[in-house]
């Protein structure tokens, strides 16, 4: 989850490790640091986000064209100056930053402390750089890559790293097992990072590591093994990615402008995946893998956090179109309690960044039990779209604001898309279904755009409930995952504790919180769950609470009985989460600004989860 940046090369190394680790902020900003290597390995780092490191360096020397830095999201260790990163081997022999958790690490810290190693911080990452260091000086090991790659044999868990050796100062090691590393090609120089957007700006050729790979940069040269010494494979990419889309243009926060961003990113991820000359969805990521898909047994879909909530949307739409049993998992249980998995069985994967840890693993064991795997990423060239079967991509760009917005509604546009196609494959749908579906999709972006258009309301709205302390969201069918969505963007970025629930279940328990101090936000529809809703919003009404209604354009109904209205379009129930979604978005936004918290960095929290 922390966020790693180097360069080797002639340029000047500061003002690149400090615009990188800026863009890999999201990551993670408990605390910044950079090593320089200019006349010995010069280590800066602060506690607190990288404005505070460039505060501290100002009066620094920061001169050289080699180093590293580190921007860090904390596991071992509280955020502090001490355990910031990088990390300095006990004899100065090595400094180093680390993503990703070792997890043998107080049983490697004890054998180190007993053969006289000291250590100074709470890290699990010190524990690795004094590892290094020792066998460094031993007589068999005649080289700072040699020291790296054995000492990495010893090491349980996840890692991805770059190390720089003080008697080895011209050249820069990196490793990666769990936690990704992209390496940037330029002329008479390199660059490394935790992903594509601090090396966008320099070059468009790139190296995704593998596990196992070891590299050894110099600024005229690169070797890729593997930690067992052997010849790495490895293939050169192009980026598909612009200096343009790592900008907030002219919105205030990440958050705004990917809110904003949900028209064009929903209509990129279906372009040229629906065809309306011949009314035909076609996801040429999966084109190979279709009958055995259409086969399948079931269908596991697996995610973390918004990636779950986007699951349980296709749930319903699968069992209901496609008639296929679907189950959803939470992938950090999924990994752990011996799920039942075999030949016949498809297992979906979801994940923004494509390197969520527990997701990555949870589908390598799923894949070794013979299951056929699919990804759905947005990010090119990552973990999970290199380890799965087949897949699609969701190309709704880089999202920077933590919580996330438009890749959600770009997963369940995918998703979408995959339940109405497997649907009409299985003949579960007739033609004239299926080219309805495909025509609301095709109206899903001017509709989202209304929405927005609407932005002062839910402003306004929300200024009345910015000193809430809890809240409730209520949904049913398609839009209860909404109403989980809904509350986790509100807990996110506001700190307001707010609960998404089945309505149906509100009185088995969560109407005990209903009163007039409670904000109750219900997710509504005209579908076949609708009188179901109003019944519900009845007995929140009886007891004095505060409803605040996601409601179609054409209902009249649910006006007479909320305190608030955010007013969507009509569309058919089946893509009614993708518009009901966005007001719920906004909402958070406004809550959290009028809060005055840190929209686009809220505290405790990291973009890309690699680390368990």
């Amino acid at each position: 989850m922390c966020g790693i940046v180097g360069y080797i090369g002639e340029k000047n190394v500061y003002s690149i490790l400090v615009k990188g680790l800026q863009r890999l902020e999201y990551r993670g900003y408990d605390s910044a640091g950079i090593c320089i290597a200019n006349s010995g390995l010069k280590v800066y780092k602060k506690k607190g986000k990288v404005s505070e490191l460039e505060s501290f360096v100002a009066s620094k020397d920061i001169h050289g064209s080699i180093g590293i830095g580190h921007t860090r999201w904390a596991t071992h260790g509280e955020p502090n100056d001490l355990n910031a990163h990088p990390h300095t081997s006990m004899n100065g022999h090595f400094v180093l930053v680390h993503n990703g958790i070792i997890e043998n690490y107080a049983e490697l810290k004890k054998d180190l402390s007993e053969k006289g190693m000291v250590f100074h911080t709470d890290t699990d990452t010190e524990v690795l750089a004094n590892l290094i260091e020792y066998y460094y000086q031993q007589e068999e090991v005649d080289s700072a890559e040699m020291a790296v790659r054995v000492a990495l044999t010893k090491v349980v868990g996840a890692y991805g790293i770059v190390v720089l050796c003080n008697d080895e100062p011209e050249k820069m090691i990196a490793a990666r097992m769990g936690s990704p590393l992209v390496i940037g090609i330029g002329q008479g120089e390199y660059f490394l990072a935790s992903d594509a957007s601090p090396i966008v700006e320099y070059t468009d050729s790139v190296i995704y590591m593998n596990d196992g790979d070891v590299a050894i940069l110099e600024k005229n040269s690169m070797l890729l093994k593997t930690v067992e010494n052997s010849a790495a494979n490895f293939k050169v990419t192009k980026l598909d990615l612009s200096i343009g889309d790592l900008d907030k243009g002219d919105f205030e926060h990440y958050m705004l402008k990917e809110i904003f961003e949900q028209p064009k990113t929903i209509s990129d991820t279906y372009r040229g995946r629906i065809n309306p000359e011949k009314n035909d969805i076609v996801l040429g990521g999966l084109i190979d893998v279709w009958d055995q898909i259409t086969a399948a047994n079931r269908i596991i879909i697996i995610g973390c956090g918004t990636s779950w909530h986007a699951a349980l949307v296709a749930e319903y739409l699968i069992e209901e179109y496609a008639r296929v049993p679907v189950e959803v998992e939470y992938a950090s249980e999924f990994r752990y309690r011996k799920p039942i998995i075999g030949k016949g069985d498809v297992v979906v994967a979801i994940s923004q960044s494509g390197e969520t840890a527990d997701t990555l693993a949870a589908l390598k064991m799923a894949k070794e039990k013979g299951a056929l795997i699919l990804g759905i990423c947005n990010v090119v060239g990552s973990s999970i779209a290199r380890e799965t079967d087949a897949g699609v991509y969701t190309h709704a760009g880089t999202e920077i604001g933590v919580a996330s917005t438009k890749a959600f509604t770009a997963q369940v546009t995918v998703l979408t898309l995959f339940a109405f196609k497997l649907a009409h494959k299985k003949e579960k749908i007739d033609q004239q279904t299926y080219e309805l579906f495909i025509e609301e999709m095709l109206a899903i972006p001017d509709k989202v755009q209304s929405i927005l258009l609407g932005h002062p309301k839910i402003k306004e709205v929300a200024e009345k409930y910015s000193e809430a302390i809890n809240a409730l969201y209520l949904g049913r069918g398609y839009l209860f995952p909404v109403a989980l969505e809904g509350a986790l963007k509100l807990k996110e970025i506001s700190y307001i504790h707010a609960e998404g629930y089945a309505a149906g279940e509100m009185k088995h328990g969560p109407i005990a919180l209903v009163d007039d101090n409670l904000p109750v936000v219900v997710v509504s529809a005209q579908d076949s769950y609708y009188e179901k809703v109003v019944s519900n919003i009845q007995e929140v009404k009886a007891r004095k609470g505060n409803i605040i209604a996601v409601v179609t354009e054409e209902d009249n109904g649910l006006r007479e009985m909320a305190n608030d209205l955010f007013e969507i379009p009509c569309s058919h129930p089946a893509v009614a989460s993708l518009l009901t979604v966005v007001p719920l978005q906004l909402f958070a936004y406004y809550i959290a600004l009028m809060r005055g918290c840190d929209v686009d960095q809220p505290r405790n929290l990291a973009k890309s989860v690699t680390v368990e």
